[in-house]
């Protein structure tokens, strides 16, 4: 891994700006039960359950961070339910940090777990700086992945050059403003790829610090006419993940 310091990856323990009004769930995780907690939307549900990524658990990145707290309510407008949860170390989770290899398999462990629940609906998988390096680890390893959303990908912090492209739809999002992660280096990198992302620029930091609501509209923007092809499945009380 690359020996640079992360330590502005911090997210200033920010707390999403409206309280979670969702159901927490404990799943069974490779180092130790993982916490979680479970959003729906509103109305109707989708085919979808969106699985969202924190960033980096040694500098404050948890389930209630702000970006992952917008990206689960954005899914939940489409009329995808959401689930958040802390990798290992990391609140009421089990374990300790294991540099992204041991959150993969965490990660992994959060999508059988939905799969089990909610077996007939697809599975969109969503990160935020870090959460968007392990989604990326994560997304060929699982058969029931069909949309890849990485927002901030800290490649010039880890190494994403040794891992395979997505091959199911996927859609990045990036400051162009990002002072931890550079729009450059993301440019640089994508353009070494043999799939192309569809790419959202918006004139933010790397916390989209006064840019969230401007996030969550061009994120409606671009998967709102993919979210309506998907039937309709059931009232948002019948998409409880328990």
């Amino acid at each position: 891994m690359l020996p640079i310091d992360r330590s502005h990856l911090y997210d200033g323990g920010e707390l999403a700006s409206l309280e979670c009004v969702g159901q927490r769930v404990i799943i069974p995780g490779p180092a130790g039960p993982l916490e979680g907690i479970t959003d729906c939307p509103d109305k109707e549900t989708r085919g979808a359950v969106a699985v969202i990524l924190h960033p980096h658990p040694l500098y404050g990145g948890t389930l209630h961070n702000k970006v992952v707290h917008y990206l689960s309510r954005t899914c939940n407008q489409l009329g995808i339910p959401s689930l958040r949860f802390n990798f290992r170390g990391v609140g009421e989770s089990g374990g300790v940090y294991d540099d992204g290899r041991g959150e993969t398999e965490d990660c992994l462990a959060v999508l059988d777990w939905v799969q089990e629940r909610r077996p007939g609906f697809d599975i969109w998988l969503a990160g935020f700086s870090f959460g968007a390096y392990v989604a990326y680890r994560s997304v060929h390893r699982h058969p029931r992945i069909r949309r890849l959303l990485t927002v901030a990908p800290p490649v010039n912090l880890f190494d994403f050059t040794v891992l395979p492209a997505p091959s199911c739809p996927w859609t990045l999002i990036q400051g162009e403003l990002d002072e931890l992660v550079p729009a450059t280096s993301v440019e640089n990198w994508v353009d070494t790829l043999p799939v192309q992302p569809r790419q959202i620029l918006l004139p933010a930091d790397h916390f989209f610090h006064g840019q969230l609501n401007a996030l969550r509209a061009a994120l409606l923007a671009s998967l709102s006419e993919e979210a309506s092809e998907m039937g309709v499945s059931s009232p948002c009380r019948e998409a409880s993940f328990s």
